[in-house]
């Protein structure tokens, strides 16, 4: 800890310091909060569709002995052009938000084709749609953690640096200025006492 002035300048810098310290400590706790919600609404997010994402791999599984090929190759039925995001702020974050996204459909022969195979490509086109999304919250994830990493530190800083230096400044500078008062009021009595007159001392 840098060593500080005791005087009367130091110590209106150090309450002025503590007091934008605790002003700004409780935003820096709201935002710490509302940053860890956000992350755990995605991860939650996430979870659900990887679940979605499953359980459409397993219905694509089921027409997979129906296709000629393998599964690889009907997935190639429906092939991603773009993800298309947007941006949101969060808590001062800017973040990309999932909206939409393109694809192409490979052609298919109407008549010699079954059925079943529209139904197989509504579910891949969702399998690539899940995990287009599930992309987007991985990154949401990833800067709204960076973010609450900061904010983390910062409230650390305050709470467990700043403000107890402050505090600590200001009771040094208080009792350096109280002894120094004392001193001062000592001194003057001091030389008081000696500058008295004769007939002022045999007065006393």
């Amino acid at each position: 800890m840098a060593k500080v002035k005791l005087t009367k300048t130091e110590l209106k810098a150090q309450s002025d310091a503590l007091k934008r310290f605790q002003r700004f400590l409780p935003m820096l706790q709201l935002k710490k909060q509302q940053l860890q919600a956000e992350i755990a609404e995605i991860v939650v997010n996430i979870e659900e569709l990887k679940a979605r994402h499953t359980a459409a791999e397993k219905a694509l599984e089921s027409w997979v002995s129906l296709f000629s090929g393998s599964a690889d190759e009907l997935e190639q039925l429906v092939s991603l052009d773009r993800v298309v995001t947007g941006t949101n702020n969060i808590a001062g974050v800017t973040i990309p938000i999932y909206t939409g996204l393109e694809t192409q459909v490979a052609e298919i022969d109407l008549f010699a084709t079954p059925v079943w195979v529209d139904d197989a490509v509504k579910t891949i086109t969702a399998m690539i749609e899940f995990k287009a999304e599930r992309a987007v919250l991985n990154k949401q994830c990833e800067l709204i953690t960076i973010e609450l990493n900061t904010t983390s530190q910062r409230v650390n800083l305050f709470e467990k640096v700043k403000i107890p230096e402050c505090k600590e400044n200001i009771r040094i500078i208080k009792i350096a200025l109280g002894d120094e008062q004392t001193a001062s009021v000592t001194r003057g009595k001091i030389a008081k006492s000696r500058c008295k007159s004769p007939e002022e001392e045999e007065a006393a």
